[in-house]
């Protein structure tokens, strides 16, 4: 069977296919980002799904589009694991990019398309090629109006009395806000991002509060002006999303685009679904010749 993977830093999506296209089997395991994971944390986590794990050895191909793979150390350790687990399989590993594409363009014709989830990112394709301009630092200095971001600008404003005393009483309730848990979570344990992007989520339930609204639009104002407009033809393809945040902000994202002059394309909250889509098509060409 062929095993197809699109991975963030908070889950990755499979779904398995067989030769003729037929879906197999779908689920989920924890985000596989090898960029900021250790191996043993990357094996731990495909292992635990029974599912996967108690197949590997029936599966002969795998597609692998992970965030975090522009870096050539993570592509290495990824490969490593994927290797040692599925061990009569072949790999081939691909950036998240590539799923955004994949998910969202019409075949043939150009498209931006940015991501928007844990992380952020932005690429242009050509129509057969893509293209980025800004190669990712992660979620410390860059990820402008992902999860993570609005996570980080959250927990300033609540140290730094910025919220109003019903909505800091509204995040108390669900967060655990003391000084050492945060600095556990952002210093000393894995995916600091993730953990970010959950606080983050916060802003995005309570997006009419006049702050967060703040923090959205500066967020989404500093992606058009860092990542989209690296394009030059931007005003002349649309601008595609693929994620969650993407998916829950869509009428603010309309609205920042139409702000500078940009046309909206399709946003896709779970491309795992287009991306099989795209494999059982080429199945289809290649038992075609």
């Amino acid at each position: 069977m062929i095993l197809i993977a699109e991975s963030g830093s908070t889950k990755t999506d499979w779904i398995a296919i067989n030769r003729d296209g037929n879906v197999i089997f779908s689920t989920q395991t924890l985000g596989l980002n090898a960029s900021v994971l250790a191996s043993d944390i990357l094996f731990r986590r495909i292992k635990k799904n029974d599912l996967i794990y108690s197949q590997k050895n029936d599966v002969e191909k795998i597609y692998f589009y992970g965030a975090g793979l522009g870096i050539e150390s993570a592509v290495d350790r990824i490969e490593e694991v994927l290797s040692q687990i599925f061990e009569n399989s072949s790999l081939s590993l691909h950036e998240d990019t590539h799923a955004a594409v994949y998910a969202t363009v019409d075949k043939g014709k150009p498209a931006i398309v940015g991501i928007l989830g844990t992380g952020s990112n932005c690429s242009f394709y050509d129509g057969k090629r893509i293209e980025q301009k800004v190669s990712s630092l992660g979620y410390i200095i860059m990820d402008e109006a992902s999860g993570n971001f609005f996570g980080k600008q959250l927990i300033r404003s609540y140290y730094f009395n910025e919220l109003s005393q019903e909505m800091a009483t509204k995040l108390e309730s669900k967060y655990d806000l003391n000084p050492n848990t945060i600095k556990d979570h952002l210093y000393r344990k894995e995916n600091p991002n993730t953990y970010l992007a959950g606080v983050g989520k916060f802003v995005i339930q309570n997006k009419k509060y006049p702050l967060f609204r703040t923090f959205i639009f500066e967020g989404l104002h500093r992606f058009i002006e860092h990542q989209i407009f690296q394009f030059p033809n931007c005003y002349d393809v649309p601008v595609h999303f693929i994620g969650s945040v993407a998916y829950y902000l869509e009428q603010e994202i309309k609205i920042a685009l139409d702000n500078y002059g940009l046309k909206l394309g399709r946003i896709v909250k779970r491309p795992i679904d287009r991306l099989v889509v795209y494999h059982q098509e080429l199945l289809k060409q290649d038992s075609a010749i």
